[in-house]
């Protein structure tokens, strides 16, 4: 009230919900950010400024803005065909499996952080698919047990950026006079800042 009297003009505070709502709204139906902007009241550097914040934030991403066009058709086709194929059918009970599911499936439209594809975790697991018969022979199930640990590590190392070799040598002659209340230090994301050497030194 105070600021209409003075003719003050009062900003809207929009929550990241709001502004990720109004960013998924550009490029459906063919929607340009000009035309969303204009449609909230907002202008098209606002609706630019929200993208770079959220982006930051690791709540937007590209593959955001670009999908949900096609996530939605996709549902309608998907929709639609139940009403063409038999109900029984192999087809119909899969894409009734991936409908009743659609709120999970749609979880990277509505958080940036959320990948479109599990390509990265498939990649992780590929060298332990690929050597699986080297793995017969651990020679026990502690034995098994201890490689587990051993390629967890290694694929954490790899996921950080580190040569996991350097990393956990270097972390191995350490660790037996590390102090315990400073463990955190040996962590890979930790390590990699401390301990290898900086590109630019390179």
């Amino acid at each position: 009230m105070l600021g209409e009297v003075l003719g003050v003009e009062r900003r809207r505070r929009w929550s990241d919900d709001e502004k990720l709502e109004i960013l998924l709204e550009v490029g459906v139906g063919g929607a340009s950010v000009t035309q969303v902007a204009q449609r909230h009241e907002l202008t098209r550097s606002q609706v630019y400024g929200w993208r770079r914040d959220l982006k930051k934030k690791g709540l937007w991403s590209p593959d955001q803005q670009h999908s949900r066009p096609m996530v939605d058709a996709f549902k309608a086709w998907a929709e639609a065909q139940l009403l063409r194929i038999p109900g029984k059918s192999d087809l119909a009970k899969a894409i009734r499996y991936g409908l009743s599911r659609w709120p999970s499936f749609e979880l990277f439209l509505e958080d940036g952080r959320v990948g479109i594809d599990n390509n990265p975790a498939e990649r992780a697991m590929r060298p332990i698919g690929i050597g699986r018969k080297n793995w017969l022979f651990a020679g026990s199930d502690s034995g098994g047990e201890t490689l587990a640990r051993a390629m967890t590590l290694i694929e954490t190392a790899k996921m950080n950026g580190l040569d996991p070799q350097a990393s956990l040598a270097d972390i191995l002659d350490r660790i037996h006079d590390h102090k315990i209340n400073r463990i955190d230090e040996l962590l890979p994301w930790l390590w990699q800042a401390k301990r290898q050497p900086s590109r630019d030194a390179a």
